[in-house]
């Protein structure tokens, strides 16, 4: 059985401002980012991990590298989702732009790109998943230390949970909370504790 700890990174200055759409902007952490991470360090502290892997973006890696305090692989294929004109702005801001882009991704994201220009919800789960079955193929058991982000987090969970797209942001994702779900043998996926302070 493979635990795996999916990780969203601690608070940026554009989470702080009315949620500002970070992207694939490479926004830092925060000093309360960092006590965020260092929380969850502590959190986790009676866990080994075989392995730790992370988005490409600081504000996830250096998530990862504070609350493991071990060498963190990166991976592109975690990186947050492409948001396209969403980038940087806030929801009330692109939507005042353009109503009908959000229109659009909240009816069916798995086939509307975000923000006009940016990636399907199918092409974002398509990634985070071959991760995860990669992850799987490398570690048949043990635990995992994955940090990624508020969009790709959910996106996949819902896909695993065989949620419609269009319901993923039902799933909760706080800045610094751990998933946890297992995959056993058989590839099967389970969710053991959503949005936890473990």
């Amino acid at each position: 059985m493979l635990n795996i700890y999916l990780l969203r990174h601690g608070q940026t200055a554009w989470n702080a401002d009315n949620n500002r759409y970070c992207g694939r902007s490479d926004i830092p952490l925060t000093a309360k980012g960092i006590q965020q991470a260092e929380l969850v360090k502590d959190q986790l502290k009676d866990i080994t991990f075989d392995g730790v892997y992370s988005s490409p973006l600081e504000r996830a890696f250096m998530t990862a590298n504070i609350a493991s305090g071990v060498h963190v692989i990166k991976d592109q294929r975690l990186i947050e989702a492409d948001f396209g004109a969403w980038e940087k702005k806030t929801k009330e801001e692109f939507i005042a732009e353009n109503a009908q882009l959000w229109d659009n991704w909240m009816k069916d994201p798995a086939t509307h790109k975000a923000g006009g220009t940016g990636e399907s919800g199918k092409e974002i789960v398509a990634r985070v998943d071959a991760f995860f079955t990669d992850i799987a193929r490398k570690h048949k058991n043990g635990n995992i230390l994955v940090a990624a982000h508020n969009g790709v987090n959910r996106l996949y969970l819902a896909h695993k949970l065989g949620m419609p797209l269009k319901n993923y942001r039902m799933l909760v994702q706080d800045n610094a909370a751990v998933t946890m779900f297992t995959i056993d043998e058989l590839g099967q996926f389970t969710l053991q504790h959503l949005n936890s302070k473990f």
